[in-house]
C-alpha cells in the first residue's frame, strides 16, 4: 500500500510540539537540582533515544501508533522540588522506572494506582505546574516589550492551532531575543555526548522524589496514553507497554534521563483519522516519531546551549505557557466531583505550598492530606 504523506507529517509535528513546547520544563528541572551543562544535555540526549527506541519497538510489535513522550509532569514535580542535587534525581529516576516495570508485569499495581481519584491526583498537579503558570506571569515586569507581545500570540495563536502555541512561542520569542541583541551570538554547534552520573539513593529521594514522581506519570501520563490509544480504535495490553518504557527508563536513567512514558497529547497527533483512514495504517507513525528523536538525541548538546543563552525570563514564560493546558484540564477534573472537592483543593494547596517536613517534598504531602480529607469526607456519608 502506497505510504500517505500525512503519516511522516503528522509524526514529525508530533515530536516537535512535543520536544520545543516542553524543553523549557526540562532545563527548568535539570537547573532545580543543580545539573551542569554537561549533564543537562546528556539528559536530553538520552531522554530523547529511550522516546525513539521505545517508540519504534512498541510501534513495530503492536503494530499500533505507540508514541512515548518524557513525563511532563514528572519535569515539573522535580523543578519544583528543592533540596535535592542531580544525583539524588538521577537515585530517583532510576527507582521510578523499576516500579513502572514492576507496575507492568502486576495487574493488580495498575488497578490499584488506577483507583486513585482522579480529583486528588489532579489536586496533586495542578498544584505542582501552578506555579510555573503563575511565574509566567511574573515576566512581565521583567521584560515587557518581549514578554507582553508573545503572550499575546500565544493566547490568538492557540484559537487556531493549540498544538502548535507554545512552538510559535518559543520560536518567535527566541528569534526577538537574538534580533534585539538581548543575547550574544549563536553557540558552536556540537554533537552529544552521554555523561554517567552516579545515583544517590536515600528515604528523602525515594518518598520525596521517587514516589511523586511515579504517581503522577501513571496517573497523569500512561493512564491518559491509554485512554488516547482506546478512543481511536485500539485495545493494547497495558502491561508491556508501562514495562517497556520503564525498561528504557532505568537503562537511561544513569545518564541523567527523565523519566519516559506513553504520550497522550502527541499520540492524538498520531491516531486520528487525519493521519490515515485505515487504522491499521497508523503505526507507521511511530517509526517516523522515533527518528525525529533520534535527530533530537544527536544535536541535543547543541539545543541545550541555545537554551543557555536565551533570556531566563523567556524560558519562563515558555515553560509556564507550556502547563497552561496541562492546569487547565487538572482543575477541571479535580473540581468536577462536588463531593471531592474538598479532597482535591487540599491537594492542591498542600502541593503548591512548596511544604518540605522530613526531607520529603510537597507533592506527596499534597497527595497523603488529599487522601485524608477524603476518607474523612466518606467517614462522615457512612
Amino acid at each position: 500500500m502506497k505510504m500517505r504523506l500525512s503519516i511522516p507529517v503528522s509524526a514529525f509535528v508530533a515530536a516537535i510540539v512535543g520536544f520545543g513546547g516542553t524543553l523549557a520544563l526540562i532545563i527548568a528541572a535539570a537547573d532545580a537540582v543543580g545539573a551542569s551543562r554537561e549533564q543537562t544535555a546528556s539528559w536530553v540526549t538520552a531522554i530523547c533515544l529511550a522516546m525513539a527506541f521505545e517508540t519504534a519497538w512498541l510501534s513495530w510489535q503492536t503494530k499500533m501508533p505507540v508514541i512515548s513522550a518524557w513525563s511532563t509532569p514528572g519535569a515539573a514535580l522535580i523543578a519544583a522540588s528543592s533540596g535535592f542535587n542531580m544525583n539524588d534525581a538521577v537515585g530517583a529516576f532510576i527507582v521510578t522506572a523499576a516500579l513502572l516495570i514492576i507496575t507492568g508485569l502486576f495487574k493488580p499495581l495498575t488497578r490499584l494506582i488506577a483507583k486513585i481519584p482522579a480529583s486528588v491526583a489532579s489536586g496533586m498537579l495542578g498544584g505542582i505546574v501552578v506555579t510555573f503558570a503563575i511565574n509566567a506571569v511574573k515576566t512581565v515586569p521583567v521584560d515587557p516589550i518581549l514578554i507582553l507581545p508573545l503572550i499575546a500570540a500565544f493566547f490568538i495563536i492557540r484559537v487556531f492551532n493549540p498544538a502548535l502555541s507554545v512552538l510559535a512561542v518559543l520560536v518567535g520569542g527566541g528569534a526577538i531575543a537574538f534580533l534585539t541583541g538581548r543575547v550574544g551570538g549563536l553557540p558552536t554547534p556540537e554533537l552529544s555526548t552521554l555523561t554517567l552520573i552516579s545515583p544517590s539513593f536515600s528515604p528523602a529521594v525515594i518518598v520525596g522524589l521517587a514516589i511523586p514522581l511515579y504517581l503522577v506519570t501513571m496517573a497523569s501520563q500512561n493512564l491518559s496514553g491509554l485512554a488516547v490509544l482506546r478512543a481511536a480504535g485500539y485495545d493494547p495490553n497495558p502491561g508491556p507497554l508501562i514495562s517497556v518504557t520503564g525498561l528504557f527508563s532505568l537503562l537511561t536513567a544513569p545518564f541523567g534521563a527523565l523519566t519516559t512514558n506513553l504520550a497522550a497529547i502527541s499520540a492524538a497527533i498520531c491516531t486520528g483519522p487525519d493521519v490515515h483512514p485505515d487504522p491499521a495504517e497508523r503505526w507507521k507513525t511511530g517509526p517516523f516519531y522515533a527518528l525525529a528523536y533520534l535527530i533530537f538525541a544527536i544535536f541535543g548538546a547543541s539545543l541545550v546551549a541555545i537554551f543557555a543563552v536565551l533570556p531566563q525570563s523567556l524560558i519562563v514564560l515558555v515553560a509556564g505557557l507550556a502547563l497552561m493546558a496541562p492546569l487547565a484540564n487538572a482543575l477541571s477534573i479535580a473540581l468536577k466531583d462536588e463531593g471531592e472537592r474538598m479532597a482535591a483543593t487540599t491537594a492542591f494547596a498542600v502541593t503548591a505550598s512548596g511544604l518540605t517536613l522530613f526531607g520529603i517534598g510537597a507533592a506527596f504531602w499534597g497527595l497523603v492530606a488529599g487522601m485524608i480529607v477524603l476518607a474523612l469526607d466518606f467517614l462522615k456519608k457512612r
